[in-house]
C-alpha cells in the first residue's frame, strides 16, 4: 500500500480547506478552560478521518478533537487536523495538518503540511526525509552557542509551568529560542537544518508522530529529555537536534532538572 502518497494526497486536501478557513477569519471557542478550537479543527479532522477510513478500513485513528477508532489492525494514525489552532484563530500564520502512521508501535511514515507556504514535509522510515520531494537534512552546528532553538508551552497555566526554567536557560546559552505556536512544525523546521534543536513537555502523541520521524530520517537525533528512547504514547518530554548538539544540550537539561542551572532567573524590577 501507498500510505506515505495517501496521507500526502489527504493532508493537501485538508490543508486547502484549512487555508480557506484562515482567509475568512472564523470564530473560535474554548475546550475545556483553556484550549481553543475552531470549526476548522472540527472540519479538517472530518475529511482526514473519512479519508482514512474510505482507504485503510482496518486502521486506527487516533486525532486530537476525538473522531477516530480503536481499528482491527496494527497500523494506527495520528492526525492533528490543525496544529497551531491558537495561531490559526488569531490570522498569525503558522499552522499545519500532520499524519503520522505507526505499526506495531512503531512511526514509519509522516507528513506535516504547511498550507500557506505550500511546503510539504514527507518522510518514510528508512526513506529520508523531503520538503517539496528534495532531500533534506539537519544542521551541521557543532556548538549551542551558536545555535537556534524552539520550544513550546501549554495554553494552561504558562507562568507556572517548569519549561520557563529551561527556555531562560536555553535562550541565554544560544542565538535564541523561537516559540512558533506549532510543534509539528517546529519538529519539521529541525529536519530541515531552519532549527538547530527543540524541546517541549506534555506533548501527545500527534503532535510528534510525523515530526519526530522526519528528524530521524534527516539525520537527527530524537530522545526525551534525559537521553532516554523516545516513547509518543509514553514520554513526558522529547528533545530532537541535529545530533551534533545531542550530548551537549542533554548535559545542560541534566544540570536543570539537577537543579544546577548556570543563571538565575531575573529578579523583577
Amino acid at each position: 500500500m501507498q500510505y506515505l502518497e495517501t496521507a500526502v494526497e489527504i493532508a493537501r486536501e485538508a490543508g486547502a480547506l484549512l487555508a480557506n478557513y484562515f482567509e475568512r477569519r472564523v470564530a473560535f471557542e474554548l475546550k475545556g478552560e483553556f484550549d481553543l478550537v475552531t470549526e476548522a479543527d472540527r472540519s479538517s479532522e472530518k475529511l482526514v478521518v473519512e479519508k482514512l477510513r474510505s482507504y485503510f478500513p482496518s486502521h486506527g485513528i487516533v486525532a486530537e478533537e476525538g473522531s477516530g477508532g480503536p481499528g482491527s489492525s496494527e497500523y494506527r494514525w495520528y492526525v492533528d487536523p490543525l496544529d497551531g489552532t491558537t495561531n490559526f484563530a488569531h490570522s498569525f500564520p503558522m499552522f499545519n495538518v500532520t499524519l503520522g502512521l505507526e505499526r506495531a508501535g512503531e512511526v514509519i511514515a509522516g507528513v506535516i503540511y504547511d498550507p500557506l507556504r505550500q511546503e510539504m514535509f514527507t518522510a518514510e522510515r528508512g526513506g529520508g526525509a523531503y520538503l517539496n520531494n528534495r532531500r533534506i537534512r539537519v544542521s551541521q552546528i557543532k556548538r549551542l552557542a551558536d545555535s537556534l532553538g524552539s520550544t513550546g508551552f501549554p495554553s494552561r497555566k504558562r507562568s507556572h509551568n517548569v519549561n520557563i526554567h529551561f527556555y531562560y536557560q536555553l535562550a541565554m546559552a544560544s542565538h535564541g529560542v523561537r516559540r512558533t505556536g506549532s510543534a509539528a512544525l517546529d519538529l519539521a523546521y529541525v529536519a530541515a537544518g531552519r532549527l538547530d534543536f527543540f524541546w517541549e513537555f506534555g506533548l501527545k502523541p500527534w503532535d510528534q508522530a510525523a515530526g519526530t520521524l522526519l528528524v530521524s530520517e534527516a539525520g537527527g537525533c530524537v530522545s526525551d529529555m534525559n537521553g532516554g528512547p523516545l516513547s509518543i504514547t509514553g514520554s513526558d518530554h522529547v528533545l530532537a537536534d541535529n545530533a551534533v548538539l545531542h550530548n551537549e544540550v542533554l548535559a545542560m537539561f541534566g544540570r536543570i532538572f539537577g537543579g544546577q542551572a548556570p543563571l538565575a532567573l531575573p529578579e523583577l524590577c
